[in-house]
């Protein structure tokens, strides 16, 4: 009996082995876009961990989609199904900050899908933080700047046109 119960053991260790060396990705760490572009050649065809801003706008292609995700070095185009990137409310941009999230796929050095383009093929997303709108405070100190100036520049262009009548006039009468 204990025979068989090592066996057990041993085939349940060599199963979870097994597992843990095909799909043990899902434990990995994320790869930074710098990581990735320098080493390209290593990573190419394998699935890859990838984590950032969503940034610019959802492309969707059919039942596809092009989201780029910026790490803060580099942003990195993912090729990813219509229906994986629900979830996703924002996107980066001059207004607002986009979601955090993190892309599991495999990476292509050269896609051949995609004309030759750096990529990721995701297989999933989790997003990790919501993005937000990003407030943009008005300079009062800035705006009475300004303001002022235009108005001096109003005035010197008034006096400018009013010196150009002047003598407009003078010349006409003699």
């Amino acid at each position: 009996m204990n025979k068989l119960r090592a066996s057990g053991l041993k085939h349940l260790l060599m199963a979870c082995s097994l597992w843990l060396a095909a799909y043990g990705y899902s434990f990995a760490q994320p790869i930074s876009s710098t990581e990735l572009i320098n080493n390209a050649k290593f990573y190419d065809g394998k699935i890859v961990v990838y984590t950032g801003e969503v940034i610019g706008d959802m492309m969707v292609r059919g039942e596809y989609a092009w989201i780029n995700v910026n790490d803060g070095n580099n942003a990195i185009g993912i090729w990813i199904k219509r229906e994986l990137i629900g979830d996703i409310l924002y996107t980066g941009n001059y207004q607002q900050k986009g979601d955090l999230v993190e892309i599991k796929g495999k990476f292509n050095r050269a896609c051949v899908e995609h004309g030759g383009d750096l990529d990721i093929h995701a297989q999933s997303i989790i997003k990790i933080s919501s993005g937000s709108k990003i407030p943009h405070l008005v300079n009062k100190k800035e705006i009475n700047l300004i303001l002022g100036l235009t108005g001096i520049i109003v005035v010197v262009l008034l006096l400018r046109n009013a010196k150009l009548d002047f003598y407009k006039r003078k010349g006409n009468k003699t």
